[in-house]
Parts: C-alpha cells; structure tokens; sequence
C-alpha cells in the first residue's frame, strides 16, 4: 500500500485528494483516460468510461499505460475487477477493421476481424444487418458504400468501435506552405499535425489560446489539398482567414468566405455551421457546398458546439480527411460518442497546465464572488417558478455593484464583463459606461470594437455569448462572468480560455463568476467549474460585502 493520492473504487470510480503532494501529476495522467464527475474542495470524483479508454487508446495509450498510472498514484490496490474491466474495454478498440478491399473485381468497403464471434454478433444486429451487402470470407463482411458513418455509429453503440483505416479522397492538390517568418510552430503544435496526419481524421483538444488555428493551418501545409473550414460564426470566419494570410502563403484571392454575408466558394473555403444547416422548404438549402469542390481536408472548428445536424451531414462526409479542433470533448447534449465515430477519436490533447508551465498560455486565478441577495428580491426569488428562478438569481441587481468594485480594482487592466441575458447587458453596460456587444450588433460594428479593446482604445467590454468562442482578444486579463448558460462546462471553459493568452504586460489572468449566495445560481456554478477543476485551476471563494467595502 502506498500514501498515493487516488482511491480506486470498483464501481469505476476514482477520488483524488487534491491537497496531496502528487495530486497535480495523477490529475495529468488521470485526465487522459477518465473524466471529471465532481469537484468540491477536498476529493475530486473522476470515472473511468468506456469512450474515454477508446480515445486514450485512438491517441496511443494502452491498457498498461493506463493501468500504470493508477498503481502508481493509488493509495490501495486497484480493484481486479477494474483491472480486468479496463484490459477488455480497451481491447475492443481495434478489433474491428474497415478498410478498403476488393470485391468482385471493384474496390469495395470492408468490415474486417480476425475475432469470427465478434464480427458474427454485430452482422447480426438488426440496425448493421441492413448496412452490410455481401460475406465474402469468414472474416470479413462488404459495407455498403454509402454506410462508413453509419455503421461506425452503430458499431460504437453496441461496444464494438471501429478503427478505419479505409483511407481517403486525395481531393484536389493546392500549394499550401507555412510561413514562418520571426515565429515558429510551438512543439506540441507540430507533435499534434504529426500525429494527425498520420491517422488522417480525428480531434486535437489544446486549451484556448494554445494556437488551434495554427494547428489547423499546419495541417492544410500538410496535406496540401482544396479545404473546407467550418466555424462558429462570421466572427471566427474572418479570424481564421486573418490568421491563414498571416502564416500561410495562402493569398486573399485563395480563400472564400461562405456565410449569411457572402457565398464564395474557393480552394480554402471558411463557412460558418449556420449556413450549413440553414433550410428552405425543409431542406438543406447550402447542402451543395460540402461537394462544391473535391475537399481533401475539411476542419471542423469549435468540433464540441457541432450543431447535430452537422453529424449527419458528416456522416457522408467520411472519404474526406477530417480535424476536429476544441478545448474541451464535453458537449451538453451528451453527443460525444458521434464527434468519435464521425470526426474522428482524439489525436492528441495536452493539459492546460502544462502548456501554461511552459509559458505559452498566460497562468489564470479564478474566483467565485458570492453576492447576498436583498430581503425584497429573496422573496422574490422563494416565490417564483422554478424555471423562472435561475433568471431571477442571474440578474440579481445586488451584482450590479460588485462588477463597479472589481472594474475599479483592476481599472488599469483591460476586463470582460460576459452576460447571458440583454435587459441584463443593457443595464450593465449603462452602469460601466461601456460599449456592448451582443447579437445584435452588426458584424462591422463588432469587429472594430474588439479591435479598439485589442489596441487599448477600450478599457472594458460588456459581452453576450457571441464572444465566447473563436474571439482572439490577447490582452484580456480579466473577465467577469456575470451569468451563464446555467451549468454549461464548456462555456466555462471556453470563457476562461479568452485570458489565456499570454499577456505581453505579464499580467496574471483573473476570471470572476458572481453568484447569487443560496440559489439555483450556486448550483449551476459548480457543474460550471468542473472543467476547470480537471485542468488544474481551483476557485478561490471571496465575499461580494469585502469586495464592495473596500472599493468604497
């Protein structure tokens, strides 16, 4: 028995003593293989899952690998069951094959396994039955050529997920180079285009501010191929193309925009996921561009806010080299199993904390402010209808102040304030005297107002949701979450990132939820925090009445 900081339960469950000397290197190598259920202050609850296992496998961890790493930092012995348990999980991965193969003279697709049981039992489902076509060998089945998303799909929902090594379309050749003139692809960068080109699709996960983009780019150098880039919003479009004529020998004329705006289709084309699933007459009305020309590469930006119907689309999608890029594989609706079988599994990832080590990312101090509210409005809050009562504890006016406060704290710092709710970003941007932005505000307008907070013009910006993905805004370095998408991790997460780069005033980053003491709001905050809680940071609890008394 060692004095390890993790107990392994054989319900697959496994707590880590965060104030343990070793806690911060068992929740690296944890975070590989299990996710974070429960952060409080004390014991963190991790789960081991099967999909975390078939993705640490996908990203070159084995079984050992992971069964190390848990008697390594583990204070009792690993239940055998969870041994055994994580062996076979892990094993499934891979013993299914589809690959490209001949069959009656034509290339066809094929389901391979040297495990005859195995490959009889999914033939044998009823939803894979209708998608195989002919036996020609014991060990392998024909797939119907349209069904290599599908069947994925349904082989990972009965356990069996499999690895495709079919290849892919080269699509049409275009001469793409990075320029690397005074900057240079950082190491984990080219380690993540390395790996993914060798496997051809899946999702890198880097932290926000780690450089995605430059991923991204790298990897169209790379394959050198017409390429089709999907994003959040015209925003992000327009960052990207930006960020491509910055480093790429791409030239303006190379790359078309498609969105609500304009619908250029060229050999680089950035479309925004609205436009792709926009519908006339309940149709897809932009369905054409995903074959406008022969894509060698499509990135999938942002891959954990993929709209569902993007799955689909996808689906059809899987003879095209395919790179998902997210800071988090945690999607709200619960769809992670479907960013597996159709992106891709996850090629590579590195925790937040590491690359903040080493210097890439700026270090960030979070905090959660909990504000009182007053006795009129508590009634309020105690009368209201359940739904109505996160609105109620979101919006508390008390909260109003406490941002006046910490604005004044931090008045030579350049601050965030980020709301959910307009009345709510009206009445805040009032009070700061403040420029907004929210949906509403014309895409122009948006642009120059972040770039007037770039360049300094703008102190602080009242923002909506729009801001919280694909925004490059580097010299943020505080942030203060009014509200939030009730318990929305990525949101969370994707908030903090927007500190995260490195400040060239060497500012510590400070990101502030408020949170209306003894509510629904509460609540929310912690399955908020969890995200972060898995990367390494932790939250330091300070009462809104010291804030607003020594603001005073």
């Amino acid at each position: 028995m060692s004095d390890g900081p993790l107990i392994v339960q054989s319900d697959r469950t496994v707590l880590l003593e965060v104030a343990h000397p070793d806690a911060e290197n068992a929740r690296h190598e944890l975070a590989v293989f299990a996710e974070l259920e429960r952060a409080p202050e004390h014991i963190h609850t991790y789960r081991i899952t099967r999909l975390g296992l078939w993705n640490a496998r996908a990203a070159g961890h084995d079984a050992e690998d992971m069964l190390a790493t848990l008697d390594r930092f583990s204070r009792f012995p690993v239940p055998p069951s969870v041994s055994t348990d994580i062996r076979e999980t892990v094993s499934r991965y891979g013993r299914l094959v589809i690959e490209r193969g001949e069959h009656d003279g034509e290339q066809a697709l094929i389901l391979r396994s040297t495990d005859a049981a195995v490959l009889t039992q999914v033939a044998g489902n009823k939803r894979i039955q209708p998608l195989l076509t002919a036996h020609p060998s014991p060990d392998t089945f024909v797939v119907d050529a349209w069904a290599r998303g599908q069947i994925k799909q349904e082989l990972l929902k009965i356990g069996w997920p499999a690895e495709d090594v079919a290849g892919f379309t080269p699509g049409t050749p275009h001469p793409i180079e990075l320029v690397e003139d005074g900057w240079h692809l950082r190491p984990y960068q080219r380690k993540a285009v390395d790996i993914f080109s060798d496997g051809g699709s899946g999702v890198v996960v880097l932290p926000c501010g780690a450089g995605k983009t430059l991923v991204g780019a790298a990897a169209m150098a790379d394959t050198k191929t017409t390429t089709l880039i999907l994003v959040t919003n015209a925003v992000s479009a327009r960052q990207w193309r930006d960020e491509l004529l910055k480093r790429t020998s791409l030239t303006a004329e190379e790359i078309g925009e498609y969105s609500g705006q304009v619908k250029e289709v060229k050999p680089v084309t950035i479309a925004t996921y609205q436009i792709l699933t926009a519908k006339r007459k309940g149709a897809y009305a932009h369905l054409a561009l995903l074959d406008a020309l022969d894509w060698g590469l499509v990135v999938y930006d942002e891959v954990h806010l993929l709209p569902a119907p993007v799955f689909k689309l996808t689906a059809d999608l899987q003879a095209r080299r395919r790179l998902g890029l997210t800071a988090t594989l945690v999607r709200e609706d619960g769809r992670e199993g479907d960013v597996f079988s159709l992106i891709g599994p996850k090629r590579f990832d590195a925790p937040w904390k590491e690359i903040e080590a080493q210097g890439f990312i700026s270090p960030a101090a979070c905090y959660e402010v909990r504000v009182d509210l007053p006795a009129g409005e508590r009634l309020e809050y105690a009368a209201a209808a359940d739904e109505e009562r996160y609105r109620l504890a979101a919006t508390a006016q008390a909260k109003i102040d406490v941002v006046r406060a910490l604005a004044a704290r931090h008045h030579d710092e350049q601050i965030l304030v980020i709301g959910q709710y307009l009345d709510q970003i009206d009445t805040l941007a009032e009070a700061l005297d403040a420029p907004k932005i929210t949906g509403a505000t014309p895409v122009d307008e948006r642009e120059q107002l972040y770039q007037a907070f770039r360049d300094g013009e703008v102190p602080l910006l009242v923002v909506s949701k729009v801001a919280n993905f694909s925004v490059d805004l580097p010299e943020a370095s505080v942030a203060i979450q009014v509200s939030g998408s009730f318990g929305s991790r990525q949101e969370e997460a994707q908030r903090l990132g927007r500190l995260l780069r490195p400040k060239t005033n060497g500012h510590t980053a400070s990101f502030y939820t408020l949170i209306a003491r003894d509510t629904v709001d509460q609540d929310f905050a912690q399955n908020r925090q969890r995200f972060l809680a898995e990367q390494g940071y932790s939250y330091t609890i300070l009462d809104a009445d010291d804030l607003t008394a020594a603001a005073a």
